[in-house]
C-alpha cells in the first residue's frame, strides 16, 4: 500500500510539471497524463506490478465521474432542443462512420466479427474532453459548426454506455448468439435505467434539496459523492459498467436547480480521477513498439482522418451550407478518450489480441496528440478558401450610422420588439443566426443579416459602439451569455436590454453589467395585477 502510494505522489508531480508546460503551448493535459505514465513504467519499471492494478480502479472511477458530468450537460430539455443536431446528424454520423469501418476491417484486414465490431465502434467516436474544451473557451460553440459538433459529440456520449455494456455481455457471455446478446443487453439496460429514474429522481431531489439547506458544503458534496457512487455501484450490481449508473443520475440531476453547483463541485475530483485513467493509459504504451510501427500508425491515422472527415461532411451538408459542413467534419475526425475505454473493457474481456490492442492504443494516442495543435485552425484555414456562411452587413452602410437599435433574435419576442420600434419610428437593425428567422424578416422587408453577435466582426460590422441600444431576444442561455460578454468587451456604456424566462437565466447573468434585465414572466404578472385592478372589482 505504501509503495502504491509512493507511485501515485510521483504521477502527481509529474503530471503537473508536464502540463504546466504543455499547457503554455496549447497541448491538452490529456497528453501530459500519457506521457506521465509512459515516464512511470520506463523510469520505475511498473509494467508488471500491483499497483498498476491499483491505479486502474482509481482510474475507473475518473471514467465514472466524466459520464456522470457529460450526463449533467445532456438535460432531457436540451435534447430535445437540439434534437436534429443530436438525433440527426449525431446517428447518421456515428452509425455510418462505424458501419463503414467495420465492413474495412472483417473484409479487408480479414478481423473476426467481434474484433471489428470493438474496432469501428471506437474508431467512430471523438473526442469529447479536447474538442468541446476548444469550442467553449473559443465561444466557437456558439457558431452553426460548433452547434453542430456539439449535436454530434452529445449523440457518441450517449451512444458510449450501450456500448460498453454490449461489449461487457460479450466478454461474459459463452458462444451466444449476437441477436441474443442485443436482446439480453436492451432488457436489462431498460430496467436499470428505469430503476434510476423512477426511484432515483426522487431520492436524489430529496438529498439535495435538505443537504443544500443545511448550508453546510461538505454536506452537499458528500450528497453528491454518495448520489454518484451509489447510482454506480447500482448499475454494477445488476451486471452493467459503473459508468451507466452515473451517466443517469448525471441526466437526473441536470432536470434539477442543482446542477451547475454539482458540477462546480465535482470538477476537481473528476479531473484528478481522469488524470489517473491516462495516466494507466499512457503505461500500456510500448514505446519500441511504436517506434517500429510509426509508419502504419500514421498512415492508419490519416485514412481514419480522411474518412470520418468524408463522412461527416456528407452527413452534415444535407442539412448545413458548405463552409459549416467542413468545418464540422474536421473539427470530430479525430478519435476520442473513450476508445481507450471500449478497448479496456474489451482487452479485460480477452475480445481482443495483446499487440492488436496495443496498436489501436498508438492510434488513439497520435490522433489525441495531433488534434490540439490543428484544431484551432480549423475556422481560418476554411475560410481563406471557403466563403463564410455568414452574411455580414456591409461595413460601409453602417459607417456613418448612428442611434441605432440592433434586435439581436427575430422569434416571436424579437417580432413584437421590431412591431413597436416601427410605431415609434426608431431605427433598427435585425440579426439572427437562423436562415429561417432571417428569411421571415426579409419577406416582411425588414432590415435583417444572418450572423452570430458574438463575433467581433459583426460588432463592428453593425457599428455597435454606435448604437443607442442592443436588444438581445434569444431564449438559449449560453447564445446570450456569449453575446452579453462580447458586446460588453467590444463596448463601453452601450444600453444592453436582454430578455430572460426564469430567476436561474436571471442569477447565471447576473455578474454582467447588463443595463436592463427583464423577466418575461414577471412582467406578465406586472400587467395580469395592473389589468386586474383596472376592474371593477367586488370584495363583498
Amino acid at each position: 500500500m505504501e509503495e502504491a502510494l509512493i507511485v501515485i505522489v510521483i504521477a502527481l508531480g509529474i503530471s503537473t510539471l508536464l502540463n504546466i508546460f504543455l499547457k503554455r503551448i496549447g497541448v491538452s493535459e490529456i497528453i501530459g497524463y500519457i506521457f506521465t505514465g509512459i515516464i512511470l513504467v520506463y523510469a520505475l519499471d511498473l509494467r508488471n506490478v500491483e499497483h498498476r492494478v491499483t491505479l486502474e480502479h482509481i482510474g475507473e472511477f475518473g471514467i465514472v465521474f466524466l459520464m456522470f458530468t457529460i450526463g449533467l450537460e445532456i438535460s432531457l430539455r436540451r435534447m430535445n432542443s437540439m434534437k436534429a443536431e443530436i438525433f440527426g446528424n449525431g446517428f447518421l454520423q456515428s452509425t455510418i462512420t462505424a458501419g463503414v469501418i467495420m465492413l474495412i476491417c472483417h473484409y479487408g484486414f480479414n478481423l473476426d466479427f467481434v474484433s471489428s465490431l470493438i474496432i469501428s465502434t471506437a474508431f467512430a467516436l471523438s473526442s469529447t474532453a479536447i474538442v468541446l474544451s476548444y469550442l467553449k473557451s473559443s465561444k466557437e460553440i456558439y457558431k452553426p459548426y460548433g452547434q453542430r459538433a456539439t449535436g454530434i459529440l452529445i449523440f457518441q456520449d450517449i451512444a458510449v454506455i450501450p456500448l460498453l455494456i454490449l461489449i461487457g455481455f460479450l466478454a461474459s457471455s459463452d458462444n451466444e448468439s449476437i441477436w441474443v446478446i442485443l436482446q439480453d443487453t436492451a432488457i436489462s439496460a431498460i430496467i436499470v435505467v428505469g430503476l434510476l429514474f423512477v426511484v432515483g429522481r426522487r431520492v436524489v431531489s430529496w438529498l439535495l434539496h435538505f443537504s443544500a439547506a443545511s448550508d453546510v458544503d461538505e454536506l452537499f458534496m458528500s450528497s453528491v459523492l454518495f448520489i454518484v457512487i451509489g447510482a454506480s455501484v447500482l448499475a454494477s450490481y445488476f451486471g452493467f459498467t459503473y459508468s451507466l449508473g452515473a451517466f443517469v443520475i448525471g441526466m437526473i440531476i441536470a432536470e434539477t436547480k442543482y446542477h451547475h453547483k454539482v458540477e462546480y463541485d465535482i470538477a476537481p475530483f473528476k479531473n484528478i480521477l481522469l488524470g489517473t485513467f491516462f495516466v494507466v493509459v499512457g503505461m500500456k504504451i510500448d514505446i519500441s513498439y511504436f517506434i517500429n510501427n510509426v509508419g502504419l500508425i500514421i498512415g492508419i491515422f490519416i485514412f481514419i482522418f480522411i474518412l470520418k472527415t468524408l463522412i461527416t461532411y456528407i452527413v452534415v451538408r444535407f442539412s448545413s451550407p458548405h463552409a459549416t459542413a467542413l468545418k464540422t467534419a474536421l473539427s470530430i475526425s479525430q478519435v476520442g478518450e473513450f476508445s481507450f475505454v471500449i478497448f479496456a473493457v474489451a482487452s479485460s474481456g480477452n475480445l481482443l489480441e495483446k499487440e492488436l490492442e496495443s496498436l489501436l492504443l498508438l492510434i488513439v494516442i497520435f490522433s489525441m496528440m495531433v488534434t490540439p495543435f490543428f484544431i484551432a485552425k480549423i475556422s481560418s484555414f476554411v475560410d481563406s478558401f471557403v466563403k463564410d456562411d455568414t452574411i455580414y452587413p456591409a461595413t460601409l452602410s453602417f459607417g456613418g450610422r448612428k442611434n441605432h437599435v440592433v434586435v439581436c433574435g427575430y422569434s416571436i419576442v424579437g417580432k413584437f420588439v421590431t412591431k413597436y420600434l416601427d410605431e415609434l419610428d426608431a431605427p433598427y437593425v435585425i440579426i439572427d443566426n437562423s436562415p429561417k428567422h432571417v428569411k421571415e424578416a426579409m419577406s416582411e422587408d425588414k432590415e435583417v443579416y444572418l450572423g452570430d453577435m458574438s463575433k467581433i466582426q459583426i460588432l463592428e460590422a453593425l457599428n455597435v459602439k454606435e448604437a443607442s441600444a442592443v436588444i438581445v431576444t434569444l431564449d438559449n442561455i449560453s447564445k446570450k451569455r456569449a453575446i452579453c460578454e462580447a458586446i460588453l468587451k467590444h463596448t463601453e456604456n452601450i444600453n444592453l436590454i436582454v430578455k430572460v424566462i426564469s430567476l436561474e437565466e436571471k442569477e447565471a447573468l447576473s455578474d454582467l453589467d447588463i443595463t436592463v434585465i427583464v423577466d418575461g414572466k414577471l412582467e406578465i404578472g406586472k400587467v395580469l395585477v395592473e389589468k386586474t385592478m383596472s376592474c371593477q372589482l367586488n370584495y363583498n
